[in-house]
């Protein structure tokens, strides 16, 4: 029998809500909170923390794709990040865009990331200090990066296709219902979906929310072995490719893949 991991690869991805409310006006870090329902921030947020709109700061206005290069600089200079700030994220809905926001920080070469545990859910159910106050930093001069790194985190259709046709791992992060085709949107939003039900040949479902507590929090490294070594057959001498409907669930389930198990091969 295989032997697990007993500790993340990476602990240094996470901070706890002890530590971030002792460290909330350390020089070096920004504080950043994304989230499902884009008007939350506004209601009330970590002191400090800046706000990313995962649709209207991240993606394209014009063609589905993420923002370029030159876009991504005028985010983080706004915001006064520079290429050596560390950016800790958090958000609603167990840090579901939280991480989708971390992914596209690394898609630009950002790798001075870290994941709240827990997240704003974990963050005020422990009555932790909230404000509505905007912050306002000193604007920064972030150079445009001279490349996204789509081809290391990202996988396209014709490679996704390959993956399928190969049986390396395929991680269906979607719900149940989504991935047997019975409906065709996530359960809460039937507003929403896509043109076919079912999913590709050969992909495991693990729903994205199965790596995480009922505080939010992350499990267990032992757990998460279980569950993805196990039950998804990933490994660290394979290839995986996870996927969602638009990118954040399968963000969330490659930051438990990549950084709290240690795998250098998901997209």
């Amino acid at each position: 029998m295989a032997t697990h991991p007993t500790e993340y690869a990476h602990p240094e991805a996470l901070v706890e809500t002890d530590w971030l409310e002792k460290h909330l006006k350390d020089e070096g870090i920004r504080i950043v909170e994304s989230n499902e329902d884009v008007l939350l921030y506004d209601t009330g947020h970590i002191p400090g923390a800046v706000h990313i709109d995962w649709r209207a700061d991240l993606q394209d206005p014009v063609i589905r794709d993420y923002i370029s290069p030159e876009k991504f600089a005028e985010l983080c200079s706004r915001n006064g990040i520079t290429p050596d700030t560390t950016c800790i994220f958090y958000g609603d809905k167990a840090n579901w865009w939280a991480c989708y926001a971390l992914w596209a920080f690394r898609l630009f070469g950002h790798d001075k990331v870290k994941i709240l545990n827990g997240g704003r859910d974990k963050w005020k159910s422990e009555d932790r200090p909230m404000t509505r106050d905007v912050p306002k930093y000193p604007k920064t001069n972030y150079p445009a990066p001279k490349k996204r790194f789509d081809n290391e985190i990202r996988a396209f259709f014709d490679e996704a296709l390959a993956q399928s046709k190969s049986g390396k791992p395929l991680v269906d992060v979607r719900s149940p219902g989504e991935y047997r085709g019975e409906i065709t949107h996530m359960p809460e939003y039937p507003q929403e979906g896509v043109l076919r039900g079912g999913h590709i040949p050969g992909a495991k479902s693990m729903p994205w929310k199965t790596a995480t507590n009922d505080d939010a929090t992350f499990k267990p490294a032992s757990e998460l072995a279980k569950i993805y070594f196990e039950q998804c057959e990933v490994s660290p001498d394979k290839e995986t490719v996870v996927y969602c409907r638009i990118g954040e669930r399968s963000s969330h389930t490659w930051f438990v893949l990549t950084y709290l198990l240690g795998l250098n091969n998901v997209r």
